[in-house]
């Protein structure tokens, strides 16, 4: 009879997840339903950039927001076990602490240097994939105690994981929002320190920030998650090869729908070494191959419709993927059904209308 009720719950929270939500609805009802499901005293469900896995917004529960600067640093710059972009890559995108460390949990930096500190104990891990994308990720902490996750928890999160991530898909590239305030008429601008506190930024910035979606900000200055994402990544990048430039890119959106590209740099002066964010819209080259997964395309397909949204000709499109010309129609035909369209102008048009709606 539990194991009926449990089965029922499951079915719901999976038809929820195809029922349109969009993702701060979604997250906040999935995280009410798993609770139902498995024990959990603290979540982190974050929406990623499938391009980069860099974090763009985030539901982080006490005591884990308390933390965030710390879970970054770790995640990014740090060796550990189940990693979000490892489980990304892994066969089995879910994963506990204990299993990875076979039940020593000390063997993880993480569990040593914030979670013990936090009284938290065994995590849950997933990376939630829908087609060839990874859409967000998912962690479960339960406090510190010798009763981890079993394999029921974990089979239970691998069921849902991929119904999560299609919620999340569909709600990023396909969901429709009110128009909120006017697109910044220069680039955004931050000046960042070391530690990540605010140095100085432009008018546009302020705009920005109220406009951004995300659902908890608890970083340094009250810096959205994807700011401190993108920092983090960058000195990750610096230190694993100092000599060469580095800088780190994530498409997100605000508020309004609108879609944007962050990118974030290291600055040299007289001064300490600084970091600048820079955040601009996104061109329909950076939001173009985003939006075409909502049609359900293959990576293939979606590889050469990107290209034609860039304007690229057939043969173009030949030259970059090392492809016929004969199979670039192929796809294209395969494409035109999928849309609705007829032509490549067509198509173009569709989204980019789909980006200015978003």
């Amino acid at each position: 009879m539990v194991a009926t009720a449990t089965a029922r719950r499951a079915e719901v929270l999976i038809d929820r997840c195809h029922a349109g939500l969009d993702v701060t609805s979604l997250r906040t009802e999935a995280l009410r339903r798993i609770r139902r499901l498995v024990s959990v005293d603290a979540a982190f469900f974050a929406t990623v950039d499938p391009a980069t896995l860099l974090f763009t917004s985030a539901v982080a529960e006490e005591p884990l927001a308390e933390a965030r600067t710390l879970f970054l640093d770790n995640e990014f710059g740090r060796a550990d076990v189940n990693k979000f972009a490892a489980l990304a890559g892994a066969a089995d995108p879910v994963g506990s602490l204990d299993r990875a460390t076979l039940g020593e949990r000390s063997a993880s930096a993480r569990y040593r240097e914030i979670m013990a500190p936090l009284g938290l104990g065994d995590e849950l891990r997933a990376a939630l994939i829908s087609g060839t994308g990874c859409w967000g990720v998912l962690c479960l902490h339960r406090e510190d105690a010798s009763a981890g996750f079993d394999s029921r928890d974990l089979a239970l999160v691998r069921r849902l994981a991929p119904h999560l991530a299609e919620g999340l898909r569909r709600a990023v590239t396909v969901e429709s929002t009110a128009a909120g305030a006017p697109a910044p008429a220069a680039p955004v601008i931050i000046v960042l320190d070391a530690g990540l506190t605010v140095v100085s930024m432009n008018p546009e910035a302020h705009a920005w920030l109220a406009e951004t979606e995300d659902a908890g900000r608890a970083g340094p200055g009250g810096l959205p998650l994807a700011v401190q994402a993108a920092a983090a990544r960058l000195s990750t990048l610096e230190e694993a090869a100092p000599a060469l430039p580095a800088s780190a890119t994530v498409r997100l959106r605000g508020r309004s729908g609108r879609w944007f590209t962050l990118h974030a740099t290291r600055l040299h002066g007289p001064s300490e070494p600084q970091i600048g964010i820079v955040i601009e819209p996104a061109s329909p080259a950076e939001t173009g191959s985003l939006l075409l997964s909502a049609y359900g395309l293959t990576e293939a397909q979606t590889r050469v419709a990107a290209l034609v949204v860039r304007g690229c000709s057939t043969r173009q499109i030949v030259r970059e993927l090392h492809i016929s010309a004969n199979t670039v129609q192929e796809h294209l035909t395969a494409v035109f059904d999928r849309v609705g369209v007829r032509s490549r102008r067509e198509l173009v048009a569709t989204v980019l209308a789909d980006r200015g709606r978003s």
